[in-house]
């Protein structure tokens, strides 16, 4: 009885029921979270909060959700402000059927991140023969005030996360192109870079690459190129609906004035800029993704 009630007190005095050793740490491991995943909501405030606390038929969350001014369903009360919905340690449900350089079910290594925006991308069900022409998006210009804590957010996130290179900022439709369009084309990706925030191109070698080729690169490269940066895309050497969607998610995030999912010479000289600026290896290296330019 006197043995039993040692033991009890023990075991309440004690934080932990047996002694950790962490001496030898391995060095075989990473970082849980990889990517920066940004979406818009395409509904108001309070739409996006139900949205993304309540429970549904298709419950979605996220990690931050951040309003817009003169939303006339925020509290009139409450400065503009970042609200954080899920724990960074724990998973939210934002990417779903998803896929980012070699890795998938990108719910498991990201932080998702909605803004608040009314915006939406329609494509037409009957393509016309001028490409540009079948995806019409329909999106506000960005809160200023809202792109201000999305960069403060941004910054204080991968100062703690340091695998979350440039090109792992992502929009929505990069990792999932055959679903989700957001957030959109007129979301400033540029001004983004500007502050230190995920991948931009240089003007020089843009102008490099625009001006050097003489024609289209081959289908087949232009998908391994973009598999490269790290789209989810088959290399089959066919440019079919799939390919065109991610084009479409690429075009959107980085040549925004031609969405129309078809190639041209201003979209490939935007890929190959940035794999020369963030990738250059894939140039020199096995990959063998190196254009032949003209002088």
């Amino acid at each position: 009885m006197l043995l039993g009630s040692l033991l009890l007190l023990l075991s309440c005095s004690q934080t932990s029921p047996v002694a950790i050793n962490t001496e030898h740490q391995s060095v075989n491991r990473n970082e849980r979270v990889r990517l920066l995943v940004l979406h818009y909501t395409a509904i108001n405030w309070q739409q996006s909060l139900k949205a993304l606390t309540q429970p549904s038929a298709s419950a979605v969350s996220a990690h931050y959700l951040i309003p817009e001014s003169f939303d006339p369903t925020y509290p009139a009360d409450q400065p503009l402000q970042v609200y954080q919905l899920v724990p960074e340690s724990q998973r939210a449900w934002h990417a779903g059927a998803s896929r980012w350089e070699d890795r998938s079910a990108l719910n498991d290594q990201s932080i998702g991140i909605e803004l608040v925006n009314l915006g939406w991308c329609y494509q037409r069900k009957v393509p016309l023969a001028q490409p540009a022409q079948n995806e019409l998006c329909l999106t506000p210009d960005f809160d200023p005030a809202q792109l201000q804590l999305l960069a403060t957010l941004l910054k204080d996130i991968l100062a703690r996360n340091p695998e979350i290179s440039p090109t792992r900022v992502v929009a929505h439709s990069d990792i999932a192109p055959s679903r989700k369009q957001d957030p959109g084309p007129r979301f400033p990706w540029q001004w983004l870079a500007q502050q230190g925030i995920g991948a931009w191109y240089d003007n020089p070698t843009l102008l490099k690459y625009w001006q050097g080729m003489s024609s289209l690169p081959d289908v087949h490269l232009v998908q391994r190129a973009l598999q490269r940066y790290g789209y989810g895309i088959e290399v089959n050497g066919v440019w079919d609906d799939a390919s065109r969607q991610v084009l479409l998610a690429f075009q959107r995030h980085f040549v925004p004035n031609r969405v129309s999912g078809e190639l041209d010479i201003e979209t490939c000289a935007v890929l190959w800029a940035l794999l020369e600026k963030y990738f250059p290896d894939s140039l020199t290296g096995p990959d063998n993704l190196a254009l032949t330019l003209q002088e």
